[in-house]
């Protein structure tokens, strides 16, 4: 019965209610800032290049990796490999254009989020859509139902997802023991894990802007890899 309700309200969520939201969000926030995926470009890819005048702060490059680091993996292999399968080839055209249409609601929360942010008493900056539902919309219980659902997701729904695939793509191996070996790679991920966030911020920072490009580097060739060794099942029509 509870796998019959979850199945429901995840079938409406992603197949109905968001879709209509994301998309007509992003369509909104494109028109209402007139087109930034086109207009800002060129200033985007030289912010990314930008160093900070304090040297101790986050560089523009360091916060796209970050933030990429929790992109690329999960919604790029897995997600994406089941739309194809779902979909077929044309779905990844529909991809791209739903991601360039919700850049435009990425740069609005961005952008909110530095409106509100706050300054701790240790002098940094705090800021996310908390603070600003909290600031802009007065609502602090909404603020709390975000934080604790936010708590949730990734402390056990997106972890649990990524740390599953992580350790199902070694089932093939002759070395994998179902009894075994998803502990050991458990334990490994659970020390890396813990001797970054141990670090705080500044240690998350650098291993993400030092993984996350090699990892990007390694997908795509990777990606190329499995064209070439198949290029006989690739069929151009005329």
């Amino acid at each position: 019965m509870f796998q019959t309700i979850i199945g429901a309200v995840s079938s409406f969520m992603y197949s109905k209610l968001l879709v209509i939201i994301l998309i007509g969000a992003g369509l909104y926030f494109t028109i209402r800032t007139r087109f930034p995926q086109v207009r800002l470009f060129e200033r985007a890819c030289e912010s990314v290049m930008e160093k900070p005048d304090d040297k101790e702060a986050i560089s523009s490059f360091q916060a796209l990796m970050v933030s990429t680091a929790s992109r690329v993996g999960t919604g790029n292999i897995v997600g994406v490999s089941s739309a194809i399968c779902i979909g077929g080839f044309g779905s990844v055209f529909w991809m791209w254009v739903i991601a360039i249409i919700g850049s435009a609601s990425a740069l609005i929360e961005s952008t909110l989020a530095q409106i509100y942010k706050k300054k701790g008493e240790d002098g940094k900056c705090y800021g996310g859509p908390a603070y600003y539902i909290e600031a802009a919309l007065h609502c602090r219980p909404l603020a709390i139902v975000f934080c604790i659902a936010m708590i949730l997701t990734y402390a056990f729904g997106f972890n649990m997802l990524a740390s599953y695939n992580l350790q199902s793509t070694f089932s093939g191996q002759p070395f994998y023991n179902a009894e075994i070996t998803p502990w050991i790679i458990g334990g490994i991920l659970a020390l890396v894990t813990g001797w970054c966030l141990l670090g705080g911020g500044n240690r998350i920072v650098k291993v993400t802007s030092t993984l996350v490009p090699f990892m990007g580097i390694v997908y795509i060739l990777i990606s190329l890899l499995v064209v070439v060794l198949n290029l006989s099942l690739i069929h151009i029509s005329e």
